[in-house]
């Protein structure tokens, strides 16, 4: 049963992480060895759903953040860095987005930066947790303008996206995977492999184009799942294009990728700036631009060579994991 397994693997790695609240600090892992922590002013809000435990905290640093099983989530400080950086470079680079396929991302943020674009028609949003769309719906005012295009321009969904998604019948110009990171025994680690991608590319249309998260990718953990995950989409679609935001709040950068349907170049950075010209979403854009775009896709000559040489391919049978919540890559 999912939900089960589920329970299983978040007792699993919440104990694993050993996360510690102590005199109003948070402590987290980043990896064995590295931890961090911030200050905790109060907690708002929590909730526990039958599959995770969420909180709404202020801190010190970040102000306001969404707090899931342990782990930051996103602060009202740069959660947009995030957000737009996973969103727009997918929705600019097709040139007229009307349908749109959202897997994850509770919160709500997403289909915010979607809904931006005014080509959209159908924004389908799934996710499997109807507790943490309905606490973050309650409470994270900055995306309570989505709730009014509910029905309209966007419909929730709460199922899993794997399922929804295979047996839709629309097309989708753009398909955003905003799911958690793939753990050892995880639901989301099946969304992460060829199978699902061969099916994902099959529901875009000609000129599709789909993003997913793909964890986090600084000098400990790029080899972990950021790179598996872009050499399996390059099995698939005609060309990927990796890339990486730094979240202030993650303390650390955080690794994308970008498969088209097609064999076509990246945007230039004229290009971005013209496409958001016309869209008219310069001003509710915080952070991306023609210039930011064009430097989410340059990495050090190290990461390039990592990526040129990786030859694993995540699979059903052998999913890119991490092995717990520290991110230690899982011992084949």
């Amino acid at each position: 049963d999912l939900r089960d397994s589920h329970r299983d693997e978040v007792a699993k790695t919440q104990s694993k992480a050993q996360l510690v609240v102590m005199s109003a600090w948070i402590e987290e892992p980043l990896n064995t060895g590295l931890r961090y922590s911030y200050q905790v002013k109060r907690v708002l809000e929590s909730c526990e759903s039958p599959f995770q435990k969420v909180d709404l905290v202020e801190t010190t640093p970040f102000g306001k953040c969404l707090i899931i099983d342990g782990v930051m989530q996103s602060s009202e400080f740069d959660e947009f860095t995030y957000h737009e950086a996973l969103v727009h470079p997918a929705m600019l680079t097709h040139p007229n987005p009307k349908t749109v396929f959202v897997a994850g991302g509770g919160e709500g943020s997403t289909v915010r930066e979607v809904l931006k674009h005014k080509s959209v028609e159908k924004c389908i949003w799934v996710d499997i947790d109807k507790d943490v769309v309905e606490f973050c719906k309650k409470h994270l005012d900055v995306n309570k303008g989505i709730w009014e295009q509910e029905g309209k321009r966007m419909e929730l969904i709460i199922d899993d996206a794997y399922a929804q998604l295979k047996k839709a019948e629309t097309k989708f110009d753009v398909i955003i995977m905003d799911l958690a990171d793939p753990l050892e025994c995880g639901p989301c680690a099946k969304l992460y492999t060829k199978e699902f991608y061969e099916m994902a590319k099959s529901k875009l249309t000609e000129n599709g184009v789909l993003v997913t998260q793909s964890a986090s990718a600084g000098v400990k953990r790029y080899k972990m799942v950021f790179s598996p995950i872009n050499n399996t989409l390059r099995q698939v679609f005609p060309k990927v294009y990796p890339y990486m935001q730094p979240v202030w709040a993650f303390m650390d950068v955080w690794g994308f990728n970008l498969a088209l349907n097609q064999d076509a170049p990246l945007l230039k950075d004229t290009e971005v700036d013209q496409r958001i010209g016309e869209r008219n979403i310069g001003d509710e854009l915080k952070h991306l631009d023609g210039m930011t775009f064009t430097g989410l896709f340059s990495f050090n000559k190290t990461i390039r060579q990592t990526l040129a040489a990786e030859d694993r391919v995540s699979t059903e049978a052998k999913p890119a994991v991490f092995g717990d919540a520290t991110g230690d890559e899982k011992k084949a």
